[in-house]
């Protein structure tokens, strides 16, 4: 999405969402229920986006993914993409479409895996800390927040680049879509949730703005 994409956002002739991608190859894509609908109301709340109330749910093969520029994906498990959806995802990102990955412990393996079947000669890269992902709204000095523990290992966001757009970003060792889930779900401090939605709010306005 570009300038002019987020200028129509704005002045409310569209609603943006996120559209949730529903995988194959038996992970929990529906995982963290409550996180996206609290991550667009705080869109909502926090800037000039005008949102919906709820994600879209959408399969690689669907032809409504091509209305939905933000896709965002998570899970604990496994995932595959056969060749058709591996052909489908590069028109995609060619088409201007991002994709947030949301590792929410166990799905590393496997989206790797996938993902380099996308982009065989663009391989996963950590951003840098002054990557304008981190700057694009709040302004997030240390990278990524911790809200689980999970290994131990610090959180890290990665990068894969497409005629020199960022077209992928993914977390891992961080969890997101935990730190967006209502309050009770994960009894996460409110420092964690606030970290947890800043980001996800800077991803968003990334995403809109190159």
């Amino acid at each position: 999405m570009n300038t002019l994409l987020l200028l129509i956002v704005i002045l409310g002739q569209y609603d943006f969402t996120i559209a949730r991608l529903k995988y194959q190859g038996g992970g929990d894509w529906y995982s963290d229920p409550s996180s996206l609908p609290n991550l667009l109301a705080a869109i909502k709340e926090r800037t000039n986006i005008r949102t919906t109330p709820r994600e879209e749910i959408v399969e690689i093969t669907d032809p409504k993914l091509f209305e939905h520029p933000y896709l965002y994906m998570t899970g604990h498990g496994n995932v595959r993409f056969t060749d058709e959806e591996i052909k489908i995802l590069r028109t995609y990102f060619a088409a201007g479409g991002f994709l947030h990955a949301d590792d929410n412990y166990g799905m590393d393996s496997s989206f790797r895996r996938e993902i380099k079947k996308v982009f065989p000669d663009s391989p996963l890269t950590e951003l840098p800390f002054d990557h304008p992902v981190y700057h694009s709204f709040y302004d997030i000095t240390n990278g990524l927040p911790k809200i689980h523990e999970h290994d131990g290992n610090p959180a890290q966001g990665f990068g894969i680049f497409y005629e020199s757009r960022l077209v992928v970003f993914y977390t891992y060792e961080c969890d997101l879509g935990d730190g967006w889930e209502d309050p009770d779900v994960h009894d996460d401090p409110p420092e964690k949730r606030e970290a947890a939605f800043r980001m996800g709010i800077n991803i968003v306005i990334y995403s809109l703005t190159n």
